[in-house]
């Protein structure tokens, strides 16, 4: 059966996403379908689950509170991702634009050489997409935190990663931009992305419909294979820049 309850305290889809992790975990609980304009929450369950239960789900985050809204419905199918009433190129725009404008940009500069320096517009396209990225994620870094802590690995086990990630990135954009020690650079890059990339695939392989934090809690972007290519692209990038110094 399908009760629907209200949850208050939820200001981004970063929020949603929390609450939906959170109350998933519940026994019992098999969907979970928030309204985040108005904080209705249809919860299916395979068995009764108390409102006390659900309550305790949420108790280590003070700012969610969960009431009853003493509404019973008959079980429905599940509501599909966004992902799912939208095209493949609606959905994933966002993050074409910036790939786009990114590569685009950087092959400018390429343009300006007597020759295409492969090591140099590697080099280029990796300081922006590490500048481009942080920023989104710096625009709401709590939000961008709780959505990474969905299904990173390390963010999962220690919430504080998901805010320092974003200054990492900043951080190798800086240094990519600045040429800073380009074996450290490429090497902690190589290590970070590695990291990052097991809880993308576990993601991914386990059709899990949550929402990618790459662009921050600005865009709302499933996770997808996408994602994989995406971290995959900079472990490549930063794995050929170390063979070629090596």
């Amino acid at each position: 059966m399908t009760h629907t309850y209200n949850v208050t305290g939820m200001t981004c889809t970063g929020c949603e996403a929390k609450v939906k992790h959170l109350l998933s975990q519940v026994d019992g609980v098999q969907t979970v379908d928030i309204d985040l304009t108005n904080g209705d929450t249809s919860i299916t369950m395979s068995k009764h689950v108390d409102t006390l239960t659900l309550k305790n789900a949420l108790k280590d985050h003070a700012k969610y509170q969960l009431n009853e809204k003493d509404v019973q419905m008959p079980k429905v199918s599940p509501v599909l991702f966004e992902e799912d009433q939208k095209s493949w190129i609606e959905t994933y725009r966002p993050i074409l634009l910036v790939f786009g404008y990114i590569t685009g940009i950087t092959l400018l500069v390429q343009v300006t050489n007597n020759s295409f320096l492969w090591m140099q517009w590697m080099n280029h396209f990796m300081a922006g997409f590490f500048l481009v990225f942080s920023f989104f994620k710096l625009l709401n870094l709590t939000g961008f935190a709780e959505s990474y802590a969905m299904y990173d690995i390390i963010a999962k086990r220690w919430s504080g990663y998901g805010y320092l990630y974003a200054f990492i990135e900043l951080g190798l954009g800086i240094a990519y931009l600045t040429g800073f020690n380009p074996i450290v650079t490429n090497a902690v890059t190589l290590v970070v992305m590695s990291i990052s990339i097991v809880g993308v695939l576990q993601s991914v392989l386990n059709n899990q419909k949550i929402k990618c934090a790459c662009l921050g809690a600005v865009f709302n972007l499933p996770m997808s294979t996408i994602t994989i290519i995406e971290d995959a692209l900079m472990i490549g990038m930063s794995a050929l820049m170390l063979i070629n110094m090596i």
